[in-house]
């Protein structure tokens, strides 16, 4: 009996060393496996949640799995990054030990992107600046309308119209130049500004806030398939 309890002791050892090492591969492999299907510029982040590792990969079946995704990773400017969190991931553990996976059908995506106002006002225009104005944002930018160049200012709302962020703004004026009204509700309707945010894997945008480091979109997907590329 002795011997039969030591044994068991030491196998309840042995199970608490090789979870966790065998977590940490598996996680370092699903880093390189994205950055190199994504080409990004460095490896996100993964955390296989729940325990026990071992006992979730013999069911072929993982509870929970986050990636993070910094500015670094992703090759944007600083203050860009992504949450997401995958629910309900099944990858069959013959598929894994032959090197077989094709594809990864997953229950349930959510997370949340931050996309930088540097970014996004690159992508809008070299001499676009874009802030935060308490739950809206300020616009800055210089156009040409009716002969006048005009340095305009507004403040407008940022929505989600599709895949689509559209900010509506509103209250335009000209900063520091002398034009009649007409040319800035003119250049006011020139301030409307469309960024598409294209997304993979069946992820739907559900959400748009304001923040400090840039604008929050939320994402969410449901029985959804990553495959292999």
């Amino acid at each position: 009996m002795r011997a039969l309890l030591a044994l068991l002791a030491v196998l309840v050892v042995a199970v608490l060393v090789a979870d966790p090492v065998a977590e940490g591969i598996a996680e370092d492999r699903v880093a390189a496996r994205l950055q190199s299907a994504g080409d990004l510029a460095g490896a996100p982040q993964v955390d296989v949640t729940g325990w026990p590792f071992l006992t979730q990969a013999v069911a072929g079946t993982y509870d929970e799995v986050r990636i993070t995704l910094t500015a670094a990773d992703l090759g944007r400017p600083e203050g860009t990054r992504a949450d997401v969190a995958l629910h309900g991931v099944h990858v069959p553990l013959s598929d894994v030990l032959s090197g077989s996976v094709r594809e990864v059908p997953v229950d349930r995506v959510d997370g949340t992107a931050t996309l930088s106002y540097a970014l996004l006002s690159r992508e809008l225009g070299a001499d676009t600046t874009l802030e935060r104005a308490g739950d809206g944002l300020r616009v800055t930018r210089t156009v040409e309308v009716l002969g006048y160049t005009v340095p305009l200012t507004a403040v407008g709302d940022v929505v989600l119209e599709g895949d689509e962020l559209v900010v509506e703004v509103d209250d335009a004026e000209a900063a520091g130049v002398d034009v009649p009204d007409l040319v800035v509700d003119r250049a006011a309707a020139m301030l409307d500004l469309r960024y598409p945010v294209r997304l993979p894997f069946g992820l739907r945008l559900t959400g748009v806030t304001p923040a400090d480091d840039g604008v929050v979109v939320t994402v969410a997907a449901t029985d959804t398939v990553f495959r292999a590329t």
